[in-house]
C-alpha cells in the first residue's frame, strides 16, 4: 500500500475551543469534574482538570498540605498554554490556605489566568444577592467548620445558623444523596436568614440548588454552583439558567 503526504499543511485554529477553564481538584474528588462538565463545558468553553495529592481525613493539617502542589498542578493543565480561568476546587482548604496564597501559587504557573476559589466565589454570590445574615450547612466536623465560620464572620456576614454533618472523609461527603442534601438544607435554614450557603465541592448540592430554593424560599449558594457561575461569567457567558438556581441568573460582580 502506498502512503501519500498531503500537498500542504493544514491551517490551524488558535484554539480548539474559545475559552479554557482549568480545574485543580483533589485526587479523591468525585463531584467537581462532573459538575463542571454539566454546568460549564460547552461549544465555547473547554474544561480541563488536573488532580493533586490529598489524604483523608479532612483536617486543617491535611488541607494545608495541598498548598505545595498547587503550582505544579496548575502547570500540568495544557502545559505552556494560557488558561482563561483556573479554579481550585476545595472549599475548606481555601479557608485554611487562604485565597491570596492560592492565587499566588496558581499564577506562578498560569500568570494570565483569573483564579477562582469556592470561598471567594461563594462570598461574591452571597453579596450579589445582598445577603447579610446567612445560614450555613457543611459536611465537616465542628473543628474543621470553625475556621469557615470565622472566615464568613470576618467578612461581615452574620451567621444565623451553622450546621455541620460531622463527616471526615470527602469520599463519604460525595455519597450524601440529593434527597438528604435537601432535607439537611431545610433543617439548616433559619426563617430570618437572607440566604443559605452549602459548603464543600464534594457535596452534590449544585444539582439540587433550585429544588432547595423552592423548599426554603431563599437563595441558595453552593460551592460548585458559585465556582461554575464565576467561571462562566469570567469566560463571557452571561446566559441566565434559572433551572440551576437563582445565582445562575445574576451578573458577576465587576463585570
Amino acid at each position: 500500500m502506498d502512503l501519500t503526504l498531503a500537498s500542504r499543511a493544514p491551517r490551524l485554529d488558535d484554539r480548539p475551543l474559545e475559552k479554557r477553564v482549568g480545574l485543580i481538584i483533589l485526587a479523591t474528588d468525585h463531584t467537581s469534574e462532573v459538575d463542571f462538565q454539566r454546568m460549564v463545558a460547552g461549544e465555547r468553553i473547554g474544561v480541563y482538570a488536573t488532580r493533586i495529592p490529598y489524604a483523608n481525613p479532612v483536617t486543617p493539617e491535611n488541607l494545608r498540605a495541598m498548598q505545595p502542589s498547587l503550582t505544579a498542578g496548575a502547570a500540568l493543565i495544557l502545559p505552556d498554554e494560557p488558561l482563561d480561568v483556573v479554579m481550585y476546587s476545595c472549599t475548606s482548604a481555601s479557608v485554611v490556605i487562604g485565597n491570596a496564597e492560592i492565587e499566588t501559587a496558581v499564577k506562578a504557573a498560569k500568570p494570565t489566568a483569573a483564579v477562582v476559589t469556592p470561598t471567594a466565589a461563594a462570598v461574591s454570590g452571597l453579596r450579589a444577592f445582598g445577603a447579610k445574615r446567612i445560614s450555613v450547612l457543611t459536611p465537616y466536623t465542628l473543628a474543621t467548620s470553625r475556621s469557615m465560620a470565622d472566615y464568613f464572620e470576618g467578612l461581615g456576614f452574620d451567621i444565623a445558623r451553622f450546621a455541620c454533618l460531622g463527616l471526615t472523609d470527602d469520599r463519604e461527603m460525595a455519597r450524601i444523596s440529593p434527597d438528604e442534601i435537601v432535607a439537611f438544607a431545610k433543617e439548616a435554614t433559619t426563617p430570618d436568614s437572607d440566604a443559605l450557603f452549602i459548603s464543600c465541592t464534594a457535596v452534590r448540592a449544585a444539582g439540587v440548588a433550585a429544588r432547595i430554593e423552592a423548599a426554603i424560599g431563599k437563595p441558595v449558594v453552593t460551592s460548585n454552583l458559585a465556582t461554575a457561575w464565576a467561571c462562566l461569567r469570567l469566560c463571557g457567558d452571561d446566559t441566565a439558567r434559572p433551572e440551576r438556581g437563582r445565582l445562575m441568573t445574576l451578573a458577576y460582580p465587576g463585570m
